[in-house]
This record gives C-alpha cells, sequence and structure tokens, in this order.
C-alpha cells in the first residue's frame, strides 16, 4: 500500500481550517498529522510530524506566511508549503514562490483542486490555481518596490504626510517626495489614493498584522 501524504494544516479561520479538514479526512491517500491556528503552534508541529505538505494559512494571528516560509524550509528543506489566502494580491505571490514555497491557493478552491494541489506539490512541482496564475501574469515585468519604497507606501496607506513619513525614518522631506514620486512611477499612479487602493488590491502593503 502506497505511503499516505502526510499534511499540516496551519489556518486561525475555523470554517477554512474545518472544510480543508473534511476534504482531506476523505481522501484515501492523505493523512492529517495536526492542525495549529497560530504560526507559533504551527511550527512546533511542524518541527514534531515533520509533514510532507504543510497548508499555510496567509494571514495568522501571529505572523504572515510571507515571512515564514523559510523558517519551516530551514527546519525541513524536503517539506512542502501551500500558502492559503483569502486573496490573491500579485506581490504576495510572487515573495511567497520567492520565498521557497510550492504552491498558492485562495479559500475558493474547490475540493478537487486543493486536493489536487497536494499531490501536486507532494510530488515535488508547483501548483498556483488558476485565479493566483492569472493574476501573477496580469503583472509579470512589474518593477518591484525596494525595501524603502515598501515602507513609505505602508506609510501612505496609514495616511501619514510626507513630513511624518521623513521624521519617522530619519530623513528630509525632500527625500521623501523623491522617493514617493518613484513609487508612483512603479505604479503607474498619479496620487496618494490611488497608491493606497493599488497597494492594498496587490497586496504590497499589510493592513491586518
Amino acid at each position: 500500500m502506497k505511503t499516505p501524504i502526510r499534511v499540516l494544516i496551519v489556518e486561525n479561520q475555523t470554517l477554512v481550517r474545518v472544510g480543508v479538514e473534511t476534504v482531506l479526512k476523505e481522501q484515501n491517500d492523505i493523512e492529517i498529522v495536526g492542525c495549529a491556528e497560530t504560526s507559533a503552534d504551527g511550527f512546533r508541529l511542524f518541527e514534531q510530524t515533520k509533514p510532507d505538505v504543510t497548508i499555510l494559512g496567509l494571514r495568522l494571528p501571529d505572523s504572515c506566511a510571507v515571512d515564514e516560509i523559510e523558517s519551516y524550509l530551514k527546519e525541513n528543506e524536503q517539506g512542502k508549503i501551500i500558502v492559503l489566502a483569502d486573496k490573491a494580491g500579485d506581490a504576495e505571490i510572487s515573495r511567497s514562490l520567492k520565498n521557497g514555497a510550492s504552491g498558492y491557493v485562495c479559500n475558493d478552491i474547490s475540493a478537487a483542486d486543493l486536493i489536487k494541489a497536494i499531490r501536486t506539490v507532494a510530488a515535488g512541482k508547483k501548483y498556483l490555481q488558476n485565479e493566483v496564475a492569472n493574476i501573477l501574469g496580469e503583472n509579470f515585468g512589474q518593477e518591484e518596490l525596494t525595501k524603502t519604497e515598501r515602507k513609505i507606501l505602508q506609510a501612505i496607506v496609514a495616511g501619514k504626510a510626507n513630513k511624518e513619513i521623513a521624521f519617522d525614518l530619519n530623513v528630509s522631506e525632500n527625500t521623501i517626495k523623491t522617493h514617493v514620486k518613484n513609487v508612483f512611477e512603479k505604479l503607474g499612479v498619479s496620487d496618494r489614493t490611488s497608491a493606497a487602493t493599488l497597494a492594498i488590491k496587490r497586496g504590497l502593503v499589510r493592513i491586518d498584522v
């Protein structure tokens, strides 16, 4: 008999987590080795159980999956990570894949496609839900923001003025104005409201972590 794919589920939304559990329990070739609601508990179970595939919620109470992927893979480089998100933003998709995720899906994925995703990454291949692949393709070639530009964009989304941002980053207001101009050019927008709206849509900034 073929060894089942051992899966760990790390997701804090109860309905989503229970839904995933229900779907996986019906599969003869998949075994759930644990469930967690926080990144800390998830990583502890990851260390203990050494799962083949980990379904990692993008937004957890204590972290963002994008930042945790490398730690998981450092602990067990053979483990595969599938990021599970409420919605897909191309920046978060790109960073997740860059950090080592093998798959990226959204909560609205069908049961059949979720099973396909798990089996695909367990076999050593990549899996992107169609919606995710389309979003990534639409934004292919977009110029990436620098670390400083991302900080400034985060501040813009928070409603801060250039003077406040300059104070926070300990630089001149003119320097911030130059950075803001560069951010606008890279995003293809002309004002702060459009920049903030696009930043949230694409997952360039975080508003809930």
